[in-house]
C-alpha cells in the first residue's frame, strides 16, 4: 500500500465513509469569502476541493487559494487543477509549489469550454490531457522526475484524483475513461453531481472499484437553480418530484421560514439518497456540491451519519 500524505487518503485507506465539499473563489483578491466558507465546512468534511477557474472564468488561483484555507482554517484541500489552462511547465510548477506549500490533494480536470467563459477569446491550451497529467503526477511523486525524466530536488508529496460522470450516455465511453484514468495511477474518483441513486448505482456497478469512489450531489437553494441545471447542464437530469418539493417550500411563510422548509427537503431528498448508496453499494463517500450554501453539508452529513 502507498503511503497516505493526507488526512483525506488515509480516511479512505482506512475505510471510513467520507464527506468532502467544494469552495469556490471569484474573481478577487480578497480571502474573507473562502475563510467563512471553510470554516463552516471543517467540521463537517474530511477535504474540501477548491475549484480552478470553474466555467472557464478567471478567478482567485485555486493554488492560493487551497493555502490560504489550509493556513487559516485548518480544513484540508483538494486543490483542483485544469489542463485547459496550462502547458505541461505550468502544470509542473504548480504541482511542485502544491507539494511545497503542504497541499497534498490534487483533483485533475479537463476544464470547461473557453467559448462559455468570461474571456471568449483566451486560447485553451490542452498540452497534457487528463491522463497524461496522471501519468505526469504518478512519475514526479514514485519517481522523483518530470515528465521528460528531468530529476526534482526533494520529494513531491501529493494524491492525485479524477472526475467521473455517472450520467454519460453511453455511459460504457466514461468507464472506460475513467479506468483509463485508474490505470495511469489516478487514487480516487470524485462524479459529477447525480440527482438519480439508480445512475448512481449503474455508474459504480460498472466501473472496476479498484480507486474509492466519491459521489457528488449538489442541493440546490431555489427550485430556480434546479431547472437552470436541467436547462443548462446536459446530461444532467433533476427528479420533477424534487423541484416540485423546492417550489412548494419556497412558498411557505416567511424568508426564514421559507428557509427552513428548502432544508428540510434538501436534507430529506440527499440524506435518503445517501444511505441507500452507503447500503448496496461500495462507495467510498459523498462529494457534496454546494457554492453559497455551505450550511446544508453538516444538516446532510448528521443524518446520514447518526
Amino acid at each position: 500500500m502507498k503511503e497516505a500524505y493526507s488526512t483525506f487518503m488515509r480516511a479512505l485507506s482506512g475505510g471510513k465513509f467520507v464527506f468532502t465539499s467544494e469552495i469556490e473563489p471569484k474573481k478577487t483578491t480578497k480571502f474573507d469569502e473562502i475563510v467563512r466558507a471553510a470554516n463552516i465546512l471543517k467540521n463537517h468534511v474530511v477535504a474540501c476541493n477548491v475549484t480552478d477557474n470553474p466555467r472557464a472564468k478567471a478567478h482567485l488561483s485555486s493554488l492560493v487559494a487551497s493555502y490560504v484555507i489550509q493556513r487559516e482554517t485548518g480544513l484540508e484541500t483538494i486543490c483542483q487543477i485544469n489542463v485547459r489552462d496550462r502547458n505541461r511547465l505550468a502544470l509542473i510548477s504548480d504541482l511542485l509549489g502544491a507539494s511545497a506549500l503542504g497541499i497534498r490533494n490534487v483533483l485533475v480536470i479537463s476544464g470547461d469550454h473557453i467559448a462559455g467563459g468570461d474571456n471568449p477569446g483566451a486560447m485553451p491550451v490542452y498540452d497534457l490531457d487528463s491522463t497524461q497529467f496522471v501519468q505526469m503526477v504518478r512519475g514526479m511523486v514514485d519517481n522523483g522526475t518530470d515528465l521528460n525524466g528531468n530529476p526534482i530536488d526533494g520529494d513531491v508529496r501529493l494524491h492525485v484524483g479524477v472526475v467521473g460522470n455517472p450520467n454519460a450516455d453511453p455511459l460504457e465511453v466514461e468507464v472506460c475513461k475513467v479506468e483509463r484514468k485508474i490505470r495511469a495511477g489516478a487514487e480516487f474518483i470524485q462524479t459529477q453531481v447525480v440527482f438519480d441513486v439508480e445512475k448512481a448505482k449503474r455508474f459504480l456497478k460498472d466501473l472496476n472499484l479498484s480507486v474509492p469512489v466519491l459521489i457528488g450531489i449538489f442541493p440546490c437553494k431555489s427550485h430556480r437553480i434546479a431547472e437552470f441545471i436541467v436547462s443548462k447542464i446536459p446530461c444532467i437530469s433533476v427528479p420533477k418530484e424534487y423541484i416540485d418539493r423546492l417550489r412548494s417550500a419556497e412558498c411557505q411563510g416567511n424568508a426564514t421560514e421559507s428557509r427552513k422548509r428548502i432544508d428540510e427537503v434538501n436534507v430529506d431528498y440527499f440524506s435518503n439518497l445517501i444511505k441507500e448508496l452507503r447500503e448496496t453499494t461500495r462507495t467510498s463517500g459523498i462529494h457534496i456540491m454546494t457554492i453559497g450554501y455551505e450550511s446544508i453539508v453538516g444538516k446532510i452529513a448528521d443524518v446520514v451519519l447518526g
